[in-house]
């Protein structure tokens, strides 16, 4: 969050807690650890018709998609009768909005209040629960999601023959670790693109994928009957929602923990997802595991674009173990 967005931010709180009808307490501003984007967030109360004070968080500005899927799996219905913390649309899958908005103070800065998680993000102290509690909140997800917009969109083409240049002109200009295993991989991967492209963009797209599916993003949150029942998870971040096929989502969550595969605690994502998508009677159509694959191939064959960014050697060095072990299952 950079200065100009917090000082901005600052100045609009008189006027959003006037737009709440003085619902919204005094906002205090914070920036976490886990937050990548530049959007301001604060922590305030918000009172209900009862007088009872709720913990919420406030986040300005937000992009037009994060701000209508909030919303839209986040709101009660009108005329409902007030939610607990275990309620809400979807069962608790995404937080309770409380306001929200597309403009703000004569500003065209979205905004929204949403309830206040309590504790750290499941990334501060991930076990085996947690990463299958991830796993079940994304089915939860897709689920909702769904019911309440029926995938009505295509996904957005990538230009592969570009991105896959574009790593093979980095790994030669920027002396990768590994770099000739990186060319040969590379190359096979080129000379396969137009067959690994049609395999990917011939999938069947009927789902909203979360899209930033990580242990960041997914908050805890208590049981309504008391701490000994099973957690729930709750995912934010829903700027990245897009359509696709499921397993864009499982594959998304496996690859942060290349090369630091124990962190996942035996938890095979793209397997555990499928297993917990039968048990709901969902499909999953029985070639996902090759879909799967191609997946990786693709998505480890871009590794080499963001060596600037990413400086962690071991998750360069498992990406090439990927790519070179899933290619030859996939062309």
């Amino acid at each position: 969050m950079t200065g100009d967005t917090q000082g901005l931010a600052s100045s609009l709180a008189p006027v959003l807690r006037e737009h709440c009808g003085s619902k919204l307490g005094p906002i205090e501003w914070f920036r976490c650890a886990w937050q990548a984007g530049g959007a301001a967030t604060g922590f305030s109360v918000w009172s209900e018709p009862d007088g009872t004070q709720v913990p919420v968080l406030v986040k300005i500005p937000v992009g037009p998609s994060e701000l209508a899927w909030t919303v839209t799996l986040g709101c009660e219905p009108e005329g409902s009768l007030p939610q607990g913390p275990e309620q809400g649309p979807g069962s608790g899958v995404t937080p309770r909005v409380f306001a929200s908005g597309s403009t703000i103070g004569g500003y065209d800065l979205a905004w929204f209040v949403t309830e206040r998680l309590e504790g750290p993000p499941l990334s501060q102290r991930l076990d085996e629960a947690g990463v299958r509690d991830i796993i079940s909140a994304c089915v939860d997800f897709h689920q909702l999601a769904a019911s309440v917009r029926p995938v009505d969109e295509k996904p957005k083409r990538q230009d592969w023959d570009k991105a896959i240049d574009d790593a093979r002109q980095r790994v030669r200009t920027h002396a990768l670790p590994e770099s000739g295993r990186w060319s040969d991989a590379l190359r096979k991967v080129h000379k396969h693109i137009h067959l690994l492209v049609g395999r990917w963009e011939s999938r069947s797209a009927d789902t909203w994928c979360h899209g930033d599916l990580h242990p960041g993003n997914a908050l805890p949150r208590a049981a309504a009957r008391g701490p000994a029942q099973p957690r729930r998870c709750v995912l934010i971040d829903l700027a990245l929602v897009h359509p696709g096929h499921w397993i864009e989502d499982a594959v998304y969550l496996e690859r942060q923990f290349w090369g630091h595969e124990e962190m996942l605690h035996g938890v095979k994502p793209v397997s555990c997802l499928a297993q917990i998508r039968r048990e709901r009677g969902l499909p999953t159509n029985d070639s996902y595991g090759d879909l799967a694959s191609v997946r990786r191939v693709l998505m480890a064959s871009l590794v080499p674009l963001f060596v600037d960014r990413e400086h962690n050697a071991k998750y360069m060095h498992t990406a090439l173990e990927v790519l070179e072990k899933y290619l030859p299952q996939v062309h």
